[in-house]
């Protein structure tokens, strides 16, 4: 990943017009695992936030700079494989550990009950939906790219369930403007911006996550893709089925 836009000096970061959850939404959103990890950034911004000081966070915020420690997708995957081998490897000494702590020793006439009941679960069909799961794992990686117009005040992000307002434009992969609430001059009516609460389903997906990461003020062109757009079905003889859009979205105000 390259290198991000240092938006804070360190005397702006240390002020009170940065708070701890902006600096910790843009170390998550920046450095790599291991250096979240190592600085135990990791985990929800508001759980993070009741454990962190405001200096820690701003030491962290210089450090990711100073050392480059920014976000790489082959370095985090290398971490995650680390991570849950060092797990896995715990949780088989805790399992020794209790083995002896229970005395839950190997005993023919409970392994027999206990097969019995693992055949009836099956002959119930007790099974999950593995292909949905997949899908769901697949979800959590981002399914569109971002790239800033104009930038914002660089600390005020929504959250999710606050109300924000926009101006956006909507593109077709050709061009074709498909939706917009930005007034051409020839409308009767005065444009107004589209007010919703963002990151509760209200919109497409594509647009919910992105909102997130801006700013107050800030314009972004969002490239999303089918999957958190209007996927396999399209959008009536608007957009077609399987279409990757392209908005050009200024998020005006958050309330």
């Amino acid at each position: 990943m390259s290198e991000p836009e240092r938006i804070w000096t360190e005397e702006q970061a240390l002020s009170d017009d940065v708070g701890k959850k902006d600096l910790i939404k843009f170390l998550q959103d920046h450095a790599s695992k291991e250096f979240l990890a190592n600085h135990k950034l990791l985990g929800s911004a508001k759980n993070v936030a009741k454990t962190s000081k405001k200096d820690q966070l701003v030491e962290a915020y210089k450090q990711m700079f100073d050392t480059k420690a920014f976000k790489d997708a082959a370095q985090d995957k290398e971490f995650d494989e680390m991570t849950a081998k060092t797990s896995k490897k715990d949780q088989l000494v805790e399992a020794y550990k209790q083995m002896f702590d229970t005395k839950a020793f190997k005993d023919a006439a409970q392994d027999k009950e206990f097969d019995e009941m693992t055949a009836k679960a099956k002959e119930l069909k007790m099974t999950e939906k593995p292909k949905e799961e997949e899908e769901e794992e697949a979800a959590e990686a981002p399914k569109y790219t971002k790239q800033i117009l104009k930038k914002g005040d660089g600390k005020n992000f929504p959250s999710k369930g606050d109300l924000v307002s926009c101006w956006y434009k909507g593109m077709l992969e050709d061009g074709t403007v498909f939706d917009t609430n930005i007034s051409d001059g020839s409308k009767k009516k005065k444009a107004t911006a589209l007010k919703f609460k963002v990151g509760t389903g209200r919109v497409i997906r594509g647009w919910d996550e992105g909102l997130m990461t801006m700013t107050k003020g800030e314009k972004a062109k969002l490239i999303i893709e089918p999957d958190w757009a209007y996927g396999r079905k399209g959008l009536e003889k608007k957009i077609p089925p399987h279409a990757t859009l392209t908005f050009e979205v200024e998020l005006e105000n958050i309330e």
